[in-house]
């Protein structure tokens, strides 16, 4: 009968041990939720708040920059205080800030709300990242780079269920969607408090920011904030550089996404598998900013062709561009976690992420810059920022090798009890 092998084959989707899978189930119900926001979100401001366009775009640049600081105290909570409990209370923040913003009519509320939505989502990487460490098996970098692929499935209906509300048009469907935002969060929030509980780490005297005096990390953090600038290539600076002068239906930056989102579902974890070392992390880094010099100068070339040559050459560089996502994704797992010391984790996981929160938050106006104000040749400069950043990492990869290996012998072996 097909109902025990479709349960067989859906089973073998799921990560092993209950704990990865109570993980996995809160992601995906996280973001849902974030899903649903942004995407939105933003019509929700304007049309059933009835706020500015212009408001509403400094109120999210103020929510954005606020958040930056966020990730690493987050993850020193999770390491002091027990990451399980942590998690769980940034999970609810973000429950709490879509309900907040279900009930925003003015200015202020908008950015109190939507700021404590933004601290939450930030915070997400160190409190979960311990966890993640514990409970991912031998390799957490591979788990992490599964969770990635859930995180892609979870934003895509989040994104269908705003769709809706988009079309339905109307205050109250705004209203709900955002209401269900809210109750995606609150659900996982529910979900981590039924990990096993997850000891406060124990370690020595020292420094209480140690990650912020380990240099090594320092600079992976601050090159891999660099390369993240790639994230908004295909949903930022594309479909702005296709509206102002590529001769394409409007249906092309939707295929580039979905381009783009079927590849990360289906080969994230695969690329995950094969970058198993910190040295292999800093090849990848390097083999993904060649291919987003080559995504980049394919995309430079549109805009005065034939229409539906623009389209074959936009779909490649999607798949392009895509692969080197999965390459630098998967290489930052790779080196955010092994670099980082058990005693930690959630510490060095949170500094990592405000590294790509910054490249997020800095990556549209630079993008626009470049290829609104410069053209082609802006395209071309990306493309070159990226290539030079990822020939940067393996030797930066190297110091940190020896600076972790020097630490190692210097400090007594930390443990964390569960």
């Amino acid at each position: 009968m097909p109902g025990p092998e479709l349960g067989a084959r859906m089973a073998a989707l799921l990560p092993k041990g209950r704990p990865a899978r109570l993980i996995t189930v809160a992601t995906l119900l996280t973001m849902n939720g974030y899903g649903i926001y942004i995407t939105a979100g933003v019509l929700y401001f304007t049309r059933a708040v009835h706020l500015p366009a212009a408001q509403v775009g400094v109120g999210l640049t103020v929510a954005g920059a606020v958040s930056l600081a966020a990730g690493m105290p987050v993850g020193h909570l999770a390491d002091r205080a027990g990451a399980r409990t942590i998690y769980a209370l940034t999970l609810a923040l973000g429950a709490v800030s879509m309900a907040g913003l279900c009930f925003a009519h003015d200015f202020w509320t908008f950015v109190v709300f939507a700021g404590l939505g933004a601290v939450a989502q930030a915070a997400i990487p160190g409190a979960r990242g311990p966890l993640v460490q514990a409970y991912g098996g031998e390799r957490p970098a591979e788990f992490r780079g599964y969770l990635r692929a859930v995180t892609n499935v979870g934003v895509s209906v989040g994104a269908l269920l705003a769709g809706w509300a988009a079309a339905v048009d109307t205050g109250a469907a705004y209203v709900l969607v955002i209401a269900g935002s809210a109750v995606s969060y609150a659900a996982a929030s529910a979900v981590v408090l039924f990990l096993p509980g997850l000891a406060p780490s124990r370690h020595g005297a020292g420094p209480r920011w140690v990650a912020l005096r380990d240099r090594p990390y320092l600079a992976l953090t601050v090159l891999d904030g660099v390369m993240a600038i790639q994230y908004r290539v295909l949903t930022v600076a594309l479909p702005v550089w296709l509206v102002a002068r590529a001769d394409t239906p409007k249906w092309t930056v939707s295929m580039v996404i979905l381009v783009n989102t079927a590849i990360v579902v289906l080969f994230q974890v695969r690329a995950s598998r094969s970058i198993t070392t910190p040295a292999a992390g800093g090849r990848a880094f390097r083999r993904a900013g060649f291919a987003f010099l080559i995504a980049t100068a394919l995309i430079s070339v549109t805009g005065d062709i034939p229409g539906w040559l623009t389209i074959a050459l936009l779909a490649t560089a999607a798949v392009i561009h895509t692969v080197g996502e999965l390459w630098h994704a998967a290489a930052g797992f790779e080196l955010s976690f092994t670099m980082a010391p058990e005693h930690a984790v959630g510490q060095y996981q949170g500094l990592f992420g405000m590294g790509l929160g910054l490249g997020l938050a800095i990556g549209p106006a630079l993008l626009i810059t470049l290829t609104e104000q410069w053209g082609r040749p802006g395209w071309w400069v990306a493309g070159v920022l990226f290539a030079a950043t990822g020939l940067v990492l393996p030797p930066v990869v190297r110091w940190a090798e020896r600076a972790r290996t020097a630490a190692d012998l210097e400090r007594p072996a930390a443990t964390i009890g569960r």
